[in-house]
């Protein structure tokens, strides 16, 4: 699916970025060089672009904030398609009420998006 929007304008983060080189990296690997026309880090512009039909885009499920899908979304291929996020907090405010809040709902984001539907046994109530 990702190959029919070859000859179709993108919209990208910036030259440099880590997201971009994954993303030209995506579009490379199944074969063909992204006609990139529009650089942003504003994935709520990447979005509108895509609305109006001008570029095709990759957008991670959050930005979509719940709402019905104005566009049509396509899978990414297999493969290696997971981000990392991490916590950092001064040393010897990890147990904060407000920092583990943070991280329980961090689990729990991904546990619902994984498909397992409760957070990982590490987490507190």
């Amino acid at each position: 699916m990702l190959r029919s929007l070859a000859g179709h304008p993108w919209v990208t983060e910036p030259e440099g970025t880590a997201a971009r080189h994954w993303a030209m990296t995506l579009c490379r690997n199944v074969g063909f060089e992204p006609d990139v026309r529009f650089e942003t880090t504003d994935l709520l512009l990447h979005q509108r672009l895509v609305e109006e039909n001008h570029a095709a885009a990759f957008l991670p499920g959050l930005v979509r904030s719940g709402r019905p899908p104005a566009v049509t979304h396509h899978q990414l291929p297999l493969g290696r398609c997971a981000r990392r996020i991490l916590t950092v907090v001064r040393h010897g405010r990890s147990r904060h009420p407000a920092v583990q809040a943070r991280r329980h709902a961090l689990r729990h984001a991904v546990a619902l998006r994984s498909g397992t539907r409760r957070p990982p046994s590490d987490a507190p109530p």
